[in-house]
């Protein structure tokens, strides 16, 4: 999608700090980190939301929980860590790209998710 932040972020067209990268993810630090640890998880195909997730595209969600493990160990997440993803306007969905949030390195607190 022209217009999407994430696919012009997947595509080089804006800096991230990039995590991880592989044929169908794509993980970056968030820019407003909401813990020590904050990385976003997209899929490099545009998909708006969960809302869209169907037979033809998700094996590139299952491909990004493969890959959240493996993140969050790279990044020292031993003792645990939170996922989360939001989906639609009463969600508060800001990035119209289906992504999920990896946030860890300290004790989150339980209104948070």
């Amino acid at each position: 999608m022209s217009d999407c932040l994430f696919c012009k972020i997947v595509a080089g067209q804006i800096p991230s700090t990039k995590v991880y990268e592989d044929e169908t993810v794509y993980a970056f630090r968030d820019i407003n980190p909401m813990a020590p640890v904050h990385i976003l998880v997209v899929p490099k195909r545009h998909i708006s939301s969960a809302d869209e997730v169907t037979a033809e595209n998700s094996a590139d969600i299952a491909r990004i929980f493969e890959v959240i493990p493996r993140i969050a160990k790279e990044e020292g997440l031993t003792n645990g860590y939170r996922v989360i993803t939001n989906c639609g306007a009463d969600a508060c969905q800001s990035v119209k790209h289906l992504h999920f949030h990896i946030l860890g390195g300290k004790q989150l607190p339980d209104n948070m998710g």
